[in-house]
């Protein structure tokens, strides 16, 4: 294990979304020889490590930028939809294997062709209006995004909107409810980020952190390869 700092230090602060990608962010800091938060009954929502060096923030995924730019987190790990759908203003120092979806456009599968009707006006149900409005505004296209918080998928079904933009991972949940995808728009994966004063105040610690997963990541890598081509 890799301690952060010597003597009686502030800890660093770590925000991790709830959910899949904090056990897979952990898993990941503590293969790399990072201290891992100590267990508790899952019910804290800041876990120190034993060595009081890193404190983990356990916070609702679109809100881990928000507390990575305003410095209520040092670094943090996001999604890169979350982290382009908050337009935050962070480093983004790595890119982490895991995570791995897409954020595409899908329309109803008997007509796949409504994205290509630019002269109409189409409505869009999505959980990422920003990126969302982006996306239409590059190709000229007067969307009107409709924001919603739950299923977007049911949209189209109930008739509040043509087309949809959602995170797919498989496309199962897509095609159960008669829907296609037209356009990839975002390769999405796990990213870590940091806050920028904290890059340079805590440069030894963040600079460590940084370090040690990308070490780590490297190395898994040259032994991928290496046992890939004994196969």
């Amino acid at each position: 294990m890799t301690h952060l700092h010597d003597g009686a230090c502030e800890p660093l602060t770590i925000a991790l979304p709830k959910g899949r990608l904090a056990d897979q962010a952990i898993d990941l800091f503590a293969a790399a020889g990072l201290p891992r938060p100590e267990l508790d009954n899952g019910r804290k929502l800041i876990v120190e490590s034993a060595d009081r060096t890193v404190r983990y923030v356990l916070a609702k995924p679109s809100d881990v930028p928000t507390f990575v730019e305003y410095g209520a987190a040092d670094l943090g790990v996001c999604g890169l939809d979350t982290l382009r759908e908050s337009q935050r203003h962070v480093y983004e120092p790595l890119l982490l294997p895991f995570g791995y979806c897409r954020l595409s456009l899908a329309a109803p599968a008997d007509r796949p062709d409504t994205p290509l009707r630019y002269e109409s006006q189409p409505r869009v149900a999505t959980k990422y209006p920003n990126l969302t409005a982006d996306f239409f505004r590059a190709r000229g296209v007067n969307a009107e995004i409709i924001a919603l918080s739950g299923s977007v998928e049911l949209g189209p079904l109930v008739g509040l909107a043509d087309l949809i933009v959602d995170l797919v991972e498989t496309g199962d949940t897509l095609r159960a409810n008669g829907l296609v995808e037209t356009r990839t728009i975002l390769e999405v994966q796990a990213v870590l980020i940091a806050n920028r004063a904290a890059y340079h105040l805590k440069r030894q610690a963040v600079e460590k952190v940084i370090g040690r997963l990308r070490h780590h990541l490297t190395e898994r890598e040259k032994k991928e390869t290496w046992n890939g081509g004994n196969h």
